[in-house]
């Protein structure tokens, strides 16, 4: 019988909704057939928010009760103790009102008690939430009457004075209120907020309506990347902006999504990098330059994977991967501080301290210390790949010694890389855009930062010589007809840059996105993006 009850009870669920949905928009009716369309108000006088109320109340009582005598109810009877405090309550209430303080706030009813001729309600804005007290006799019994009609989700303004109540809860008396936005439909039940995460992601609107953290992930998303742009303009960088839309879509392995552009009858690509533009800057005389912006992969989702992301990308004339890893270190202790507070982080529980200097190990001594193989003494590829195939390392047929170093470094050595390390001196298959280490030609001057396991910017010393340039790019076409869908093209206009003249140039790219989860402690890339990209539920 229970079973049946909670049956017929599920099924009335979609028209209880239905009906309730129907209320709201009869509500509306009314007051635009009254002349009281709350659409037709084009702004409100918003003086201040909702935390500047409280430090406003707090500072002027301050001043107007220093000094002040409060009641001695030790030894007093409950009632003559609830006299006393209720004589100073309201003698301090006599004394803060005769100089109030006038705010007129704006924001979204979160919560609504109707008591008869008096209601509270608790409008939220950006800043937080603040009580309201709303009374009859204060604001007119028309208003009043409207007011109680209101809905939770209605967006008000207030205007009125800031009193404490006997509780001792700061709030706002209110003396006039302005129905400006009617909300036609549901907020979630506001003690669980909204927990659905493919909900959270699609709606991120109602996200940010109901879940604290969510807003404060997102706001201290900006503060990030305006700590980096503050943090690069004292070291006089350049923030520009290259294109999106672009023919050859180059400097990294990724696969591109692709389009037409109709006007020119021509295919082109959106941008998987920064880079090449950048490097033409470069060439052009701007010698620290950087951009912040999306860029775009056609590859799958996972937490820390979406095909469209936040990047940022910077070029230093006159210096090597070296300056890059004092520059990167510098920055990310800096945001971490600006950010946070603090340069220890906590990502699931587990301290990274960005204050301490950051280890650097190159790329063959990692894969030694984990997996216990030195490809310093693997001489040829056929060795590469016995070895492989012992340690259970799975290769293709096109990967030479570098790349399978690689996947030895990938398989083995990545998880461990809790703290900031830098990996250095790559294998120059898997590196086309840079320098070879003089000592070594078989490296380059590469390194990449992990935290927590992942890679969270990958740098070079720029290659500037344009006939090995062209080489590489060589390499990587075949690369290409082979099979690998990731390998860059030929880019001319590039190579004719480089034979302009590039000067020696560091170079570097950051995941915007991952930084911002560590720092945010978010468990994935969606929790970053406000809106992440999502299947069609009508697939």
């Amino acid at each position: 019988m229970a079973e049946k009850n909670n049956q017929n009870n599920n099924q009335n669920k979609p028209q209880d909704m239905n009906q309730l949905l129907k209320v709201r928009r009869e509500k509306l009716q009314n007051l635009q057939d009254a002349g009281k369309d709350p659409f037709v108000i084009t702004k409100y006088d918003q003086t201040h928010h909702t935390d500047e109320v409280r430090s406003l109340y707090e500072a002027h009582e301050a001043k107007l009760l220093e000094g002040w005598n409060y009641p001695d109810v030790e030894g007093m009877s409950e009632e003559d103790a609830k006299a006393a405090k209720d004589a100073d309550y309201n003698a301090r209430r006599e004394l803060m009102d005769a100089s109030p303080i006038q705010v007129s706030i704006a924001g979204r009813m979160m919560f609504k008690r109707v008591m008869g001729k008096a209601s509270f309600a608790n409008i939220q804005d950006i800043n937080g939430k603040v009580q309201v007290y709303v009374a009859r006799d204060a604001i007119g019994e028309e208003p009043y009457a409207e007011f109680k009609k209101s809905d939770i989700g209605d967006i008000y303004g207030v205007k009125g004075y800031i009193f404490r109540t006997k509780t001792g809860e700061i709030s706002i008396h209110a003396q006039e209120l302005t129905l400006l936005t009617k909300s036609l439909q549901i907020l979630p039940e506001k003690f669980h907020g909204l927990t659905d995460t493919d909900t959270r992601y699609r709606q991120r609107y109602v996200d940010l309506i109901m879940n604290e953290d969510s807003k404060k992930t997102f706001i201290n998303r900006s503060k990030v990347i305006a700590a980096i742009r503050r943090y690069l303009a004292d070291q006089n960088f350049l923030e520009v902006e290259t294109p999106m839309l672009v023919s050859n879509a180059g400097g990294a392995a990724a696969r591109p999504f692709e389009t037409h552009f109709n006007a020119l009858s021509e295919d082109f690509k959106l941008r998987i990098s920064l880079e090449l533009y950048l490097k033409r800057l470069i060439v052009g005389g701007l010698e620290r330059v950087y951009e912040i912006g999306r860029v775009f992969r056609n590859e799958g989702l996972d937490t820390r994977h979406n095909p469209e992301f936040t990047l940022m990308e910077l070029y230093q004339a006159y210096t090597d991967y070296n300056g890059m890893m004092d520059l990167t270190e510098n920055m990310f202790r800096y945001v971490a501080q600006e950010v946070l507070g603090t340069t220890t982080i906590t990502y699931n529980g587990i301290e990274m301290d960005l204050g301490k200097p950051f280890a650097r190990i190159t790329m063959t001594e990692a894969v030694k210390q984990y997996a216990g193989v030195d490809f310093d003494t693997i001489e040829t590829l056929e060795e590469a790949r016995a070895i492989a195939k012992e340690k259970h390392v799975e290769f293709e047929d096109r990967h030479k010694k570098g790349d399978i170093l690689n996947l030895f470094f990938e398989e083995f050595v990545e998880e461990h890389l809790i703290q900031p390390t830098f990996v250095m001196d790559h294998p120059i298959e898997i590196s086309p855009l840079t320098k070879k280490k003089p000592e070594d030609p078989n490296k380059v001057e590469r390194f990449e930062l992990f935290m927590n396991g992942w890679e969270m910017c990958n740098a070079y010393s720029e290659l500037n010589d344009p006939i090995d340039q062209r080489e590489r790019f060589k390499a990587q076409e075949e690369q290409l007809a082979q099979g690998d869908e990731e390998a860059n093209t030929t880019d001319e206009d590039f190579l004719n840059a480089l034979e302009i003249g590039m000067p020696p140039t560091g170079g570097i790219g950051y995941g915007i996105d991952r930084l911002v989860m560590l720092l945010t402690d978010s468990p994935a890339i969606r929790d970053v993006l406000l809106f992440p990209t999502m299947k069609s539920l009508d697939k």
